[in-house]
């Protein structure tokens, strides 16, 4: 069959993009693009067959009658998100305790990268998500409104700004914090700071406490294509599986540098020490204690309602082997 995948540019998606590794049955149109510009069109206009999807949007899509997507238990993007909490050095703000009663920029609230946040301050820094005012805008200018569906969950407080963007309003200090995917243009030289000055070593700290690496996507393929070829999850499993071994494979060959970083192979085997050989594992088996995390946190959130289990992201017909790899 003929799909079309859209999906960020990143060095897990490029083995597929080109070609070195094919799907079973498939034969695939891919995109690549922004991850922003991805979901808005994923979104808005449901462009792609198979999609790079945001997790907390998709668990929001399992509470709607249609449930148009099937997740597959493949992340296409992880991160710790500590380092990507940065503060106005305007600010008196030391320590994430410290923004209660404070005013927090984030672009999209549920995004993973704020669900991940919220909660990891709220359990581990002592910030109760529902004590800042959280202020809704652009990062790098002016939003007019959402590029897709929002929602606004009750018992929290919203400001939303149309004039300025994010990066712009926390430099200026109207702003004490920002919590965002992409590190502002105001960072490092231009009045903001990293809210955690050893961002690093913090996220370590959260590995080894909780031994989870968090998932900010996850693949989705059109429910209606799932249930008239139940063969189609497994095999995009396998495929985005071997993607993403393939890019770690180029990362550790030093012949030729894959990335611009001069001590690329050091660094990936320093994250392998701390976190595992496999520590970008697809199937649910091994990523059970993270997904369960991020339910919770979406329900404390009050962006879902339902308690789902892990295994009920990814229920869907035929084959089931993708549940237990």
């Amino acid at each position: 069959m003929r799909l079309t995948l859209g999906l960020s540019d990143t060095a897990r998606t490029r083995p597929l993009a080109a070609g070195r590794v094919a799907i079973p049955g498939v034969e695939a149109d891919i995109t690549l693009m922004g991850v922003q510009e991805l979901f808005n069109h994923q979104l808005a206009q449901h462009t792609f067959d198979v999609a790079e999807f945001p997790l907390a949007t998709y668990l929001r899509s399992l509470e709607r009658p249609d449930r148009p997507y099937l997740a597959i238990p493949v992340f296409p993007s992880r991160h710790f998100r500590l380092s990507s909490l940065f503060a106005s050095e305007k600010s008196d703000v030391q320590t994430p305790a410290d923004l209660a009663g404070r005013r927090i920029g984030i672009s999209v609230f549920d995004m993973a990268a704020g669900v991940w946040l919220r909660g990891i301050l709220h359990d581990h820094f002592g910030l109760d998500r529902h004590a800042p005012t959280y202020v809704i805008g652009g990062l790098e200018g002016p939003r007019s409104g959402d590029e897709h569906p929002q929602f606004y969950p009750p018992g929290f407080r919203f400001e939303h700004r149309t004039d300025a963007g994010l990066a712009e309003l926390l430099a200026a200090g109207e702003i004490d914090a920002l919590m965002t995917a992409r590190a502002p243009s105001t960072w490092p030289d231009g009045g903001v700071r990293r809210l955690l000055p050893d961002a690093r070593q913090a996220e370590r700290d959260y590995y080894r406490s909780t031994g989870i690496f968090p998932a900010m996507h996850v693949l989705v393929v059109k429910r209606a294509l799932a249930e008239q070829h139940p063969e189609l999850p497994w095999a995009l499993h396998q495929a985005f599986t071997q993607s993403i071994d393939l890019a770690r494979s180029d990362l550790a060959d030093a012949a030729a540098l894959d990335t611009l970083l001069p001590w690329q192979l050091d660094d990936l085997m320093d994250a392998e020490r701390l976190l595992g050989a496999d520590f970008w594992a697809s199937g649910l088996r091994a990523n059970s204690p993270m997904l369960a995390r991020a339910i919770d946190y979406c329900l404390a959130d009050g962006l879902i309602t339902t308690p789902f289990t892990p295994e009920d992201l990814f229920r869907g017909p035929g084959d089931h082997r993708v549940l237990t790899s």
